[in-house]
């Protein structure tokens, strides 16, 4: 699938350079493709540089977190829930500890690291998976789940806002929270659906409930806000939050008697692994993508849908954001891509920059996501995995959008 979006990537550019070359007479965009393709490649390294430290840090973290017992505490809290959405899964199964894990990962944010985890936890619900081809209940909700990507932390996207140069990182926080939020509620809604999940048991309905009326309520309080108030609340949020994370866990794991210090050296060296592996693959699609819109092939795309979007009287400064909410289904590095090269060519601070780095940390690589998990367990029928998740992924985008207009436009 990557061989393929990669390969048109070049082949598009190509095609939109010999017709600006003979049909419109600029010989010159073959120049400008090779300077953005070396251009690209090295702001690859630059934002390779601070992912590094991002990971590192976080992944540090993290084990600190596991090492205290946060991790084990969270999966505790959650288990009625769990044996209500998951009935095939026994209580205290180790899959459980390893979704949590993978949630938590997600829910900082830090989806590179959430998919080793989320491995593993595929593979310990596969041992429960009476059949070896086809998908299970258990698998299919965590997979939605997982694709419609619950971010309460977006730590990613603030390290690429700050590599831009952004005067505030966090500014996107709420955003986040709220289109990431309505893409995990219509995954969650779809896959019970599916499932025939009884929702409306008295435990689920115990966490859903309280978890909807403090969404319903916190959005009620924003809709009394100015715009200016809103982004100044996200900001103040946003920082705080994430502070008030770093210090929850380093304190928890002190007086749980762990040694902070030389664990968080432990999860730090993990990060260290897993983002130095991520650098081939950010050189290769932000080239890709450089050359292609330096070819005139994505704008010219662009205009289309700006065309047909004006058709409708809508506003049309959503569409340059489009191309990260296009290629998110398929590739994390490929949407990651257009974001910063959004971020480039717009503004860190543009709308359409805003709303990429919303769709970008409220969604997640639909495809990509089934084809590693599913294909790491030998899964070859999938059943309603893919419908479920790209609903979620469209209940995500479409939000994200929404949002920005209500903070931002």
């Amino acid at each position: 699938m990557l061989n393929g979006l990669w390969l048109g990537f070049f082949v598009v550019a190509a095609l939109a350079g010999l017709s600006r070359w003979l049909l419109g007479d600029e010989p010159a965009v073959f120049a400008a493709m090779v300077e953005s393709l070396f251009a690209m490649a090295k702001l690859s390294v630059e934002v390779m540089v601070l992912l590094f430290g991002t990971l590192t840090l976080w992944l540090g973290l993290l084990r600190i977190a596991e090492k205290a017992g946060l991790v084990d505490a969270l999966a505790r809290l959650l288990g009625p829930l769990f044996a209500r959405l998951m009935p095939e899964v026994p209580r205290g199964h180790p899959a459980l500890g390893l979704i949590t894990m993978n949630f938590a990962a997600n829910g900082l944010g830090l989806d590179n690291a959430a998919t080793p985890i989320g491995l593993k936890a595929m593979r310990a619900l596969q041992e429960l998976n009476p059949s070896s081809t086809t998908a299970s209940n258990a698998q299919i909700l965590f997979l939605v789940l997982n694709a419609s990507s619950l971010t309460l932390l977006p730590v990613s996207i603030f390290m690429y806002r700050v590599q831009q140069g952004a005067p505030d990182p966090t500014l996107v926080f709420l955003p986040i929270l709220l289109a990431t939020s309505a893409s995990t509620l219509v995954g969650l809604l779809s896959v019970a659906l599916m499932q025939r999940l009884r929702l409306w048991d008295p435990v689920v309905l115990a966490y859903l409930i309280p978890g909807a009326l403090l969404l319903g309520s916190f959005m009620a309080l924003l809709a009394g806000m100015s715009a200016t108030a809103l982004a100044a609340l996200s900001s103040l949020l946003g920082n705080l939050t994430l502070f008030g994370v770093v210090l929850s866990f380093v304190v928890i794991g002190a007086l749980k008697k762990v040694a902070v210090y030389e664990q968080f050296i432990e999860g730090a060296r993990e990060g260290f692994d897993v983002a130095k592996s991520l650098l081939p693959y950010l050189v290769a699609m932000l080239c890709a993508i450089g050359v292609l819109r330096a070819s005139g092939a994505l704008e010219f795309g662009l205009d289309g849908i700006r065309w047909l979007v004006e058709w409708f009287g809508w506003d049309t400064r959503f569409v340059e954001a489009l191309p990260t909410a296009l290629v998110k289904p398929f590739s994390g590095s490929a949407a990651r891509a257009m974001l910063i090269e959004t971020m480039q060519s717009q503004g860190v601070d543009s709308f359409p920059a805003l709303v990429a780095a919303t769709v970008q940390g409220s969604t997640e690589t639909t495809f990509y996501v089934l084809a590693v998990y599913f294909g790491a367990v030998g899964i070859q029928r999938v059943r309603h995995a893919v419908g479920c998740a790209l609903l979620a992924e469209l209940a995500g985008v479409l939000a994200a959008i929404a949002v920005c207009y209500w903070f931002f436009g």
